[in-house]
């Protein structure tokens, strides 16, 4: 299994982690989120967003330096994890989830949580693995150029004091 190493975004890394995003999202969300956020979910601002988030943004580097996945964390909010679909697989998305854990503790906070549209069952299963609970289904408000879209969504939560995740 190769090595990843789990470091603080930089500037430079925000077009590979648009990239990232743009594919991950469409196979977790389309079909099962509504049609017009799937309308603002364009490559355009996936690469205005990750360019934007960077101080968010915590990423895993192969050892040929390439960018295999992405954690963006805002206060107890795990609000997006993604992996490349050439690094699924490798333990990349678990270790960004415990470098995201982490960030929620050095926080202040004891409790993490994140949104699982319904439909995506591949992420609902890892989170669960990762012991994650299901906390029952809310109406996320996700952001979009209008202003903001009703998604059903599981919210998924995990006590954090305490966890010892490898830091970046």
């Amino acid at each position: 299994m190769p090595a990843y190493a789990i470091r603080p975004a930089r500037a430079e890394d925000a077009a590979a982690v648009a990239e990232i995003w743009t594919k991950g999202w469409a196979d977790g969300h389309l079909g099962n989120v509504p049609d017009d956020l799937v309308a603002v979910r364009t490559p355009e601002s996936f690469r205005q967003r990750a360019a934007e988030r960077v101080l968010q943004t915590t990423v895993a580097v192969s050892e040929s330096e390439q960018i295999a996945g992405f954690v963006m964390v805002v206060g107890d909010e795990v609000e997006q994890v993604y992996v490349a679909s050439d690094h699924r697989g490798g333990g990349v998305a678990a270790n960004l989830l415990a470098e995201a854990e982490r960030q929620v503790a050095a926080g202040g906070h004891g409790q993490a949580w994140l949104a699982v549209v319904d439909g995506n069952h591949r992420a609902r299963r890892f989170y669960e693995r990762c012991g994650w609970t299901d906390d029952g289904m809310f109406t996320y408000q996700a952001e979009a150029a209008s202003g903001t879209l009703s998604v059903p969504c599981h919210r998924y939560v995990k006590p954090v004091s305490g966890t010892q995740a490898a830091s970046a």
